[in-house]
């Protein structure tokens, strides 16, 4: 039984990354290399955040205050990094058209650009569910299951595997906002990412309390649902502005 378990949970936290990946991302070579190279950075730049912290930990304190700095100073790490994979896709993005420019063929659509971005939000949503739930599961397919005091309703590998969820959909999406804002000098979009991570990160230190779980989560996915429901928005505005340009033109 706790072998379906663990099955299940993995599939929580990574099966709609699989079904977008399959049904989208692996139609397109560019976005396949796209989305592992945006792995390997995040995974690289979680391990970098890991070893600086880690002369640190455990705290000796059992005051929320230490952990509200880490999440603080990871995501203004992992957001300063954000605008730097953004120079390094305009760079691919420059070479892609150029090379189609080359062959005489039409340069990269702003569909094009959005699977990118995608891809690249795709990418830092895997690495961090590889790296705060998948590396935290292979218990889970034991003999036993395991709760902890503050969240006794649920088992941890569960919450854990339904915080990564949300996380990786809020990293897949939240890049698509981010790269359009950079594109488009749309402070909004460029201020709302940093803001729901932000939020999103110290939504999680309610889970440390009792029963914060049965506050946390839920108010993790007000985030969640923040974030589809501003994408798709901003992806269907401008959409809508491109297409009206080439009826014009």
């Amino acid at each position: 039984m706790t072998v379906a378990a663990g099955i299940g949970y993995v599939l929580l936290a990574l099966g709609p990354s699989l079904s977008l990946f399959v049904a989208v991302i692996s139609k397109k070579p560019f976005l396949i290399l796209t989305l592992l190279s945006s792995t390997l950075l995040w995974l690289i730049s979680l391990i970098i955040l890991s070893g600086v912290w880690r002369a640190f930990l455990p705290f000796k304190t059992s005051a929320w205050w230490p952990f509200a700095i880490l999440i603080i100073t990871s995501i203004a790490f992992q957001e300063v990094l954000r605008i730097l994979f953004w120079k390094v896709y305009k760079r691919l993005e420059d070479i892609l058209d150029s090379f189609a420019d080359k062959v005489s063929k039409p340069r990269l659509f702003l569909t094009d650009k959005m699977l990118l971005s995608l891809a690249g939000g795709l990418g830092h949503g895997v690495a961090h569910a590889v790296f705060f739930c998948i590396s935290l599961l292979t218990p889970a397919f034991g003999p036993a299951t395991f709760y902890i005091e503050s969240c006794p309703e649920l088992p941890f590998f569960l919450i854990s595997a339904i915080i990564a969820l949300a996380f990786v959909t809020i990293h897949t999406f939240s890049m698509v906002i981010a790269f359009n804002g950079y594109a488009e000098g749309a402070k909004l979009d460029q201020y709302i990412v940093p803001i729901v991570h932000l939020v999103a990160g110290m939504a999680t230190l309610i889970n440390l309390t009792h029963g914060g779980c049965k506050i946390g989560i839920p108010l993790l996915y007000f985030m969640v649902t923040l974030t589809l429901v501003y994408c798709g928005k901003m992806v269907h505005t401008r959409l809508t502005e491109s297409q009206s340009r080439s009826q014009n033109s």
